[in-house]
């Protein structure tokens, strides 16, 4: 279904051919993650070209034709008719595709299509947050906070999870004020903000809690909760990206902290951690059946600390949080 869907765009766009490279995309077409490069040419039927060091894997799992790899300058007899590639693909590829590189499309089909989520796409990202959330039951906060996130990733790795779905930040006191602060070789200290996610079949998760232990920071977080839950409660097909991202910030602003939420409301997420929709109240569309997206707004005071609470939620007729985790969890340090 996805490829028919795939060539039927390319179609509408009058595209006979396209080059893919991005092994997301590679993935999302044939069920098969390289681990070295590898690349799909798209004509009538996709086909997976993979060199030796993934053969073995890609003949076993690949859900389409698999071949040998050929060299870059001997692709472009493959490539018939109007040609197109992904718009990330790099200049110093593109100039192999084509003796006129001008006549080379660049087609957004794979974000277009990744925007919504297959039930088997779902049940991936399901099993990832499963394992994301059984993991922040056994983080350590009794040293470092790169020990923290260290403890963290080592129990998604050993349940399950390929590696973690990003840099895991774990930010404590002042540090949190900062909503994508690298994590670092301080002690923890509160409040602490953990944002985390593993990986499952290639298929992201993307949490976020803040452990808080005093009445001000308890103040904030209960402000960022009733946000979420406004911008949750809005999320619905057919509502504009823009409402749901007002929604939260409408909430926050109405506190008196509306200068302190910088960043936008969610993203869509699946193979990569950031796909589209970007849930922005400048971003515009609509939501549509089968999207998954994040619903985490934030309050962010400098010098002081910072509070997020994100959640993954499933867009339908009956919209469904995705994860089940506490949003206020117990620590010790």
């Amino acid at each position: 279904m996805k490829n028919e869907e795939i060539l039927n765009q390319l179609n509408d766009e009058n595209i006979d051919s396209m080059f893919v490279y991005s092994p997301e995309n590679i993935k999302y077409i044939s069920g098969f993650y390289p681990s070295s490069t590898a690349y799909l040419i798209i004509t009538d039927e996709p086909i997976l070209y993979v060199n030796s060091i993934d053969k073995e894997s890609a003949e076993e799992k690949a859900e389409i034709e698999t071949r040998d790899i050929i060299k870059f300058s001997e692709i472009k007899e493959l490539l018939t008719g109007n040609v197109a590639v992904e718009s990330s693909l790099e200049f110093g590829m593109v100039k192999h595709l084509a003796d006129d590189i001008s006549s080379i499309k660049t087609s957004n089909v794979f974000t277009d299509k990744r925007k919504t989520k297959t039930k088997e796409e779902i049940t991936n990202i399901k099993n990832s947050i499963g394992i994301a959330e059984n993991a922040i039951m056994e983080i350590d906060f009794s040293s470092t906070e790169k020990f923290a996130a260290a403890s963290l990733e080592f129990d998604m790795t050993i349940n399950g999870s390929i590696k973690p779905a990003f840099d895991t930040i774990v930010a404590g006191g002042k540090r949190s004020s900062s909503p994508h602060s690298e994590t670092s070789m301080n002690r923890v200290e509160t409040p602490i903000v953990v944002d985390w996610g593993a990986k499952y079949d290639h298929y992201c998760s993307d949490i976020t809690r803040t452990f808080i232990d005093t009445e001000r920071q308890e103040e904030i977080w209960n402000i960022v909760l009733e946000a979420q839950k406004a911008a949750i409660k809005t999320i619905a097909p057919g509502v504009s990206y823009a409402d749901v991202d007002n929604a939260a910030r409408d909430v926050i602003s109405e506190y008196g902290y509306g200068e302190y939420f910088i960043h936008s409301t969610g993203h869509g997420f699946g193979l990569d951690i950031h796909e589209d929709p970007i849930i922005s109240n400048k971003a515009k569309g609509i939501l549509e059946e089968s999207m998954v997206i994040t619903a985490e707004p934030g309050i962010y005071i400098p010098g002081e600390f910072g509070v997020r609470i994100e959640d993954d939620v499933l867009v339908g007729k009956n919209t469904k949080v995705l994860t089940s985790l506490d949003k206020k969890l117990d620590f010790t340090l």
